[in-house]
């Protein structure tokens, strides 16, 4: 399979994957590699597959050198600061759908969007009760249900207290916001 316009090879496992399954990284100042998910960045763009232990791998044999041709080197942290990076973006996109009203909160309207098939995913926190996660995952079949958060993020992202179970209600808001919760679920393998 050649790249094309939407596809780039992975620089460690030289697969090659549309480009939202991987990570784009550039050369920064100091010869330093850096992220640029929003791919703005000037220069030539490395790619490695949206996956932590893949991007451990990268920055441990540092193939960023082989796939430019120079001497370069990760920045210091690099993927603690991707993993950042897509936290932050993840819980952007939350906050978003807040000011757009695109969601339910609570444990009984979650299940009724879910049930009604209002809902397009399912986010709780990390630390919400096993009863309510295993009420949800019996009614919820193929849909997405993420816990990448605690209650206190969920708080803060959504403006509310206390928020435990959340489903988004299908819009196209709702799209972006589950590309970006993806993103960030896929990177930490969950």
């Amino acid at each position: 399979m050649k790249e094309t316009e939407t596809t780039r090879k992975c620089i460690v496992t030289g697969k090659i994957l549309e480009k939202d399954k991987l990570l784009r990284f550039c050369e920064g100042p100091d010869n330093e590699i850096i992220p640029d998910f929003k791919k703005k960045l000037p220069g030539k763009g490395i790619y490695v597959s949206n996956s932590k232990p893949l991007l451990t791998k990268a920055v441990e044999s540092n193939v960023f050198a082989k796939a430019l041709k120079k001497k370069v080197k990760p920045a210091s942290g690099l993927v603690a600061m991707a993993e950042n990076i897509l936290r932050h973006n993840a819980l952007g996109a939350v906050s978003l759908s807040r000011k757009a009203g695109s969601f339910v909160c609570g444990l009984d309207k979650v299940l009724e969007a879910v049930k009604k098939d209002k809902a397009a995913f399912v986010l709780e926190a990390k630390d919400a009760g096993n009863d309510g996660h295993q009420r949800i995952m019996l009614v919820s079949k193929d849909m997405d249900v993420f816990q990448l958060f605690e209650a206190e993020e969920l708080d803060k992202a959504l403006n509310r207290e206390n928020t435990v179970h959340a489903a988004f209600l299908k819009s196209e808001m709702t799209k972006m916001v589950n590309r970006e919760l993806r993103k960030l679920a896929d990177f930490l393998g969950e």
